[in-house]
């Protein structure tokens, strides 16, 4: 068992396992809201995809820090998961949503610690830099549940918010056009809070390519000297 685990680690903390994970990602944010949207209830499924990605971020954690965090996030996320589907009268939907945002903002150091732990620049390399995009994209569509739930007012438009796991893919789809910077218009934000989250995700958007690209290219430089 302990060999099993081991050879799992070792594959998530190499650069192979970017393609993978991007893999999931692509998934989780391109295929799973159609699949809601048509389907309708696939709330397990999406569960599932959520819960997979935070035992990616156990397996992935190159430092102790990291690794007591990741197993933390995730004890909590399957605690908090198996109250809302048992009877129990009590859930914790909102708590569920930050413990969620906290697991994706930890995957996303984690994926840019394995990132630039050395200088070397492969297409891995560059497939990891997407994955750190996409999940941001991840975090920003649980960002605008969190307001939404929180205050209401969070995002109108041509759109029914029911609060619950079906709004996965207009958070999503929202968030995307929001990093982006396509923003179609059909959707919008509404309140001041989700407002500025919209305009945050736009800069990054803008900002992290540059900022990656740069880095990416000072490395090159580096090694040719």
């Amino acid at each position: 068992m302990s060999n099993y685990l081991k050879k799992t680690r070792n594959y998530w903390i190499s650069d192979a396992s970017f393609v993978t994970l991007l893999g999931m990602l692509i998934f989780t944010i391109f295929i799973l809201p159609v699949l809601i949207d048509s389907k309708g209830d696939t709330a397990i499924f999406l569960n599932f995809m959520f819960i997979s990605l935070f035992f990616i971020g156990v397996f992935s954690s190159n430092n102790k820090g990291y690794l007591i965090a990741s197993i933390s996030l995730l004890t909590i996320h399957l605690l908090l998961r198996l109250i809302r589907f048992t009877d129990n009268p009590h859930e914790f939907y909102l708590l569920e949503r930050v413990v969620i945002i906290l697991n994706l903002m930890l995957l996303v150091v984690i994926n840019i610690s394995l990132l630039f732990r050395d200088q070397e620049i492969n297409t891995y390399r560059v497939i990891g830099a997407v994955n750190v995009y996409l999940l941001l994209a991840l975090a920003g569509a649980f960002g605008f549940e969190l307001i939404q739930l929180t205050s209401g007012n969070a995002i109108d438009g041509n759109i029914e918010l029911l609060g619950r796991d079906g709004d996965y893919g207009t958070y999503i789809y929202f968030s995307l056009v929001s990093i982006s910077t396509v923003g179609f218009g059909d959707i919008y934000a509404e309140g001041i809070t989700a407002k500025m989250l919209a305009v945050f995700l736009s800069v990054l958007g803008i900002l992290y390519p540059a900022v990656i690209i740069a880095k990416l290219v000072s490395f090159s430089t580096e090694i040719k000297k």
